[in-house]
């Protein structure tokens, strides 16, 4: 397959669900080696055209051509991959990319092994038996949602090294930005392109609607001024119309009259057709306004008292220890993340608190008044034949109204709140069970990859509300500018133990190493980078990530990483 040739054809593709269209007169090409990435909002179709271009859908109407024999390897966003028959992939590749992942003797293991791998490590089971099947063409539907940060690294590094053409759904702007140069914005049903990776198509995507927003306003302005002017040729008409009945007036006066009137409605009705055909001729509609997305969360409880320990903790499945011999303790109020390998046991962990797991040995203690809220990885646990209201419960008049008005803030409207849970987004459905969290009071939240499903502007609103939020907070995020925003405190997971850090996420990752002596200017440039580092850390904590500075303080930021992970060798 030779480079710039089109692999896929997509020409006036339409879909529809429940009366409700998802995709409109869509049409695009794909070329070999192209890298795109689809973004938009949660429900506007993303996972659908995935699901068409795979063929694992077909459209109502349009069409989808693919080259033949065109070999897709496709990476579905939902964590629930079933548990492999390894014997049914080319063994070797698949044990090599698995290694290089993280993963050692995949082939060998057992099903109990395989019953409770954690969503990282099935994810990166699923991108090892991708990259095995040797595609030409790559669907990654939200690749980075369970991925750590050395999985992150393998990936962007294999992305370079593909040939083929990939199509990328992601909400994650920084691996868009290492991974893509052309992007597909869903939104209403319709399809835009820009080209760049996310922050040129963010930078453009400003100015698009800055353009459109002034030239909505300019044929407002011009839209009123003809409405004037036909009020005004109204007016005259109707004056006319009076004059031509007046009593006590002669014949003829009457008839001049009723002759100007007759001309004022032609010279009227021609102006209203011109301008209305002007109008639309080059109508410019409205640009499509942002969901401003709201979170509040209540808590109680004093800051600074102890509320979790562990102390000689253990946990075991068969042969295999998570953890042995632990010890840590939480405080109220503090800003826990958990942080480890895929596979390390955070989510066992996170169980273990909740009480569904038990310990294998030690003492896991926890205060008995705490009122936790936990939001799982999984968003399938709600009956996908119900409704938003239906699922979670909610039956009196007053908690009704109170939903509605949350489910509004966090931009689901009535045909969302109405729609089975079967034909929500998993983005969507991840809002409903906020909306559950939203409804009470608690003193611990436990978000296991909170942001997993969330599109960008919810994420940051999220990362707003979680940092006012006054209990504490326990979170197993793979998303590393969440988490380093979130947490000032760690819970580490390494060689078999759990360590409580008195650290950000940035701070433990990057904490300078010890150098030989006769590496003293590095280590001083090193503590340069580090101060500055920290110095960009702390503007970029007091401002907006849509305001334009941002991005450059992004980009130094990124730079400096990559130049201290050099240093560090």
């Amino acid at each position: 397959m030779t480079n710039n040739s089109s692999i896929i054809k997509v020409t006036g593709v339409e879909k529809s669900f429940n009366l409700r269209k998802i995709l409109h007169n869509i049409s695009f090409d794909i070329k070999n080696g192209d890298r795109v990435g689809l973004v938009g909002y949660n429900g506007t179709g993303k996972t659908t055209l995935a699901n068409l271009l795979t063929g694992k859908l077909l459209p109502d109407n349009g069409t989808i051509e693919k080259s033949n024999l065109l070999n897709i390897g496709y990476l579905s966003q939902s964590i629930d991959y079933e548990v492999y028959d390894f014997n049914l992939q080319n063994e070797s590749e698949l044990s090599f990319h698995a290694s290089k992942l993280g993963l050692n003797k995949v082939n060998d293991w057992d099903e109990q092994r395989l019953n409770h791998l954690s969503g990282g490590e099935k994810l990166k089971v699923a991108l090892s038996m991708i990259w095995s099947s040797r595609p030409d063409f790559l669907i990654l539907d939200e690749p980075t949602n369970h991925l750590d940060f050395k999985g992150m690294d393998w990936l962007v590094e294999e992305l370079k090294k593909f040939a083929g053409a990939v199509f990328i759904i992601s909400h994650d702007r920084h691996f868009l930005d290492k991974t893509v140069n052309r992007i597909f914005e869903l939104e209403n049903g319709q399809i835009h392109f820009y080209s760049g990776n996310y922050s040129d198509y963010q930078k453009e995507k400003k100015h698009r609607v800055e353009t459109q927003l002034h030239q909505y306003n300019v044929q407002q302005r011009k839209k009123e001024e003809i409405e004037m002017q036909m009020d005004q040729l109204k007016s005259w008409s109707e004056k006319a119309h009076r004059n031509s009945t007046k009593q006590g007036r002669d014949y003829g006066f009457k008839e001049y009259h009723r002759a100007k009137a007759k001309n004022r409605d032609k010279q009227v009705k021609s102006k209203m057709k011109r301008l209305h055909s002007e109008l639309e001729k080059n109508k410019v509609e409205k640009p499509f306004e942002e969901v401003k997305v709201r979170f509040q969360f209540d808590s109680q409880g004093k800051r600074g008292k102890r509320i979790i320990e562990a102390d000689k903790l253990s946990k075991s499945f068969g042969s295999r220890s998570l953890f042995v011999d632990t010890y840590f303790y939480i405080n109220q109020g503090e800003r826990i993340g958990l942080l480890g390998e895929n596979g390390c046991g955070k989510t066992t962990l996170i169980k273990m608190i909740l009480g569904d797991v038990q310990d294998t040995s030690g003492m896991l203690w926890k205060s008995d008044s705490l009122r936790i809220a936990y939001l799982s990885q999984d968003v399938g646990d709600l009956s996908p034949d119900k409704n938003a209201i239906e699922a979670l419960g909610y039956t009196d008049r007053e908690s009704i109204r109170q939903a509605r008005t949350l489910f509004a803030n966090l931009g689901l409207t009535e045909k969302h709140i109405t729609a089975s849970i079967s034909t929500l987004s998993l983005g969507e459905r991840t809002r409903v069970k906020l909306v559950d969290m939203l409804m009470k009071e608690y003193d611990v939240l436990i978000l296991d990859e909170p942001t997993n499903h969330l599109d960008l502007p919810s994420r940051e609103q999220l990362e707003k509300t979680l940092n006012e939020f006054t209990g504490t907070i326990i979170t197993v995020s793979h998303d590393f500018y969440f988490l380093n925003k979130l947490c000032n405190k760690l819970l580490v997971f390494e060689d078999q133990k759990i360590k409580r850090v008195e650290m950000t996420p940035e701070e433990f990752l990057y904490q300078p190493r010890t150098q030989p002596s006769n590496q003293s200017n590095k280590q001083e440039l090193l503590m340069v980078i580090e101060n500055r580092i920290a110095t960009i850390l702390g503007e970029l904590s007091l401002i907006e990530p849509k305001d334009p500075k941002y991005r450059e303080l992004d980009k130094e930021f990124n730079e400096l990483i990559k130049q201290k992970r050099e240093l560090k060798g």
